[in-house]
């Protein structure tokens, strides 16, 4: 009989973060679950800016991520930045009741990502630098499932709190700064940066040609397959402008971002942990597949049941997705440059998914929302076949 192994605990710092991630996620989504219709019903916006927002917002955050992480190199701690992203973020909260136009919104998109972007290399390489390789996967799991817990509450309370305000969505979005507040709390107390990584001894920016050629071959698949990923996977504010479409009533609409993040939640810790046991290019074609299939009832749904469906297979890719890459990340970066991988990753990554969020907006106004989700699903089958093709290489051994 094999010997089993040792049960390794995962790190307190890990699990603080993952509080961290639950408390701004709260905050954020009980902003982001209204944010969409707030635009185009209040503000008057289209498809098309309601998409511009997201994709300049989300694209921002990922592209900052790039030099955040080698900052975090350089200076060999993680804590300062995280702690400076976070409370960036928290600092936002109150302009988004404040905002009377749609410049005023895509302003607080803009800091509030900004803010994210700061933090997310430096929180997602300090996770790394503490978790022993062997429960890697899980540890990012870990992390993804709490920062899900909180998107899951966040519309949960927003629709209570639409119940309680009689609909006044700039009431609920003053709600949003005491979680926002609390995240930050926590960072000062509760994570611990004390392991030394190692400094960098000088800053050493990312898009330098000699730092560039320390990633591997095997990196550069992972960020390839990332960016046709980040292509297939649009804003989920057309999500929620899909279910209003197909006429979810306005107090109920926080429930598309429900039913996404509880299925997202219960699924990102047990896809991580199995991506431990498994190749983890077999989740991620998996989760591919189920994009795909999101993305199909998405474009015909005739009703906001239908819709709902959709939403959940939705959850269901990112659970079987997002932690599961950051874990292939972490595999193939090496431990110096750890921060920088997941940067650079993000670099990449924010390009696509302004392109994708600007495209599904664009054939939304033009072309009708099927479109935008038969297109994502067009996309989705690229990069399976892509990492489909890469698995026969890897086994025929031809790298």
């Amino acid at each position: 009989m094999p010997t089993p192994k040792p049960h390794i605990a995962i790190p307190r710092t890990v699990w603080a973060l993952g509080f961290v991630s639950l408390f701004m996620d709260l905050s954020s989504e009980l902003i982001h679950s209204l944010l969409p219709v707030f635009l185009v019903t209040t503000l008057g916006a289209s498809a098309f800016s309601v998409g511009l927002i997201e994709g300049l917002g989300e694209s921002v955050a990922l592209i900052t991520k790039v030099f955040s992480g080698a900052l975090s190199d350089f200076i060999g701690r993680r804590k300062g930045l995280i702690l400076l992203g976070y409370g960036m973020a928290a600092l936002t909260k109150p302009l988004f009741p404040l905002a009377r136009s749609v410049e005023a919104v895509l302003t607080a998109r803009l800091l509030d990502r900004v803010g994210k972007g700061i933090r997310g290399a430096p929180r997602d390489a300090l996770v790394a630098d503490v978790t022993p390789p062997a429960i890697r996967g899980a540890a990012f799991g870990l992390r993804q499932s709490m920062d899900t817990v909180g998107a899951f509450l966040g519309p949960v309370l927003a629709i209570g709190l639409m119940f309680l305000f009689h609909g006044d969505m700039r009431q609920v979005f003053w709600v949003a700064v005491v979680p926002a507040v609390l995240a930050v709390v926590l960072i000062v107390t509760g994570v611990d940066d004390t392991r030394d990584v190692g400094a960098s001894g000088r800053f050493r920016s990312p898009l330098r040609l000699a730092t560039l050629r320390e990633l591997s071959p095997g990196y550069w698949w992972v960020v390839a397959i990332g960016a046709v990923f980040t292509l297939a996977r649009f804003s989920e504010a057309f999500l929620v402008l899909r279910a209003q479409q197909t006429g979810l009533a306005l107090t109920w609409i926080p429930l598309v971002l429900v039913v996404m993040n509880v299925v997202y939640a219960l699924s990102a810790y047990p896809a991580g942990a199995l991506s431990d046991r498994l190749p983890r290019t077999t989740l991620l074609i998996a989760g591919l597949g189920v994009l795909i299939v999101a993305d199909l009832i998405l474009a015909r749904a005739t009703s906001s049941l239908l819709v709902l469906c959709g939403v959940a297979a939705w959850g269901l890719h990112l659970g079987l997705t997002q932690g599961i890459l950051a874990a292939l990340l972490a595999d193939t970066a090496p431990a110096n440059l750890k921060g920088t991988a997941f940067g650079l990753f993000n670099l990449v990554s924010g390009f696509c998914l302004l392109l994708a969020s600007a495209l599904a907006g664009w054939l939304w106004d033009r072309q009708g929302a099927a479109s935008t989700f038969y297109t994502g699903g067009a996309l989705a089958t690229v990069a399976a076949i892509m990492m489909l093709a890469r698995r026969r290489r890897a086994s025929d051994g031809r790298g």
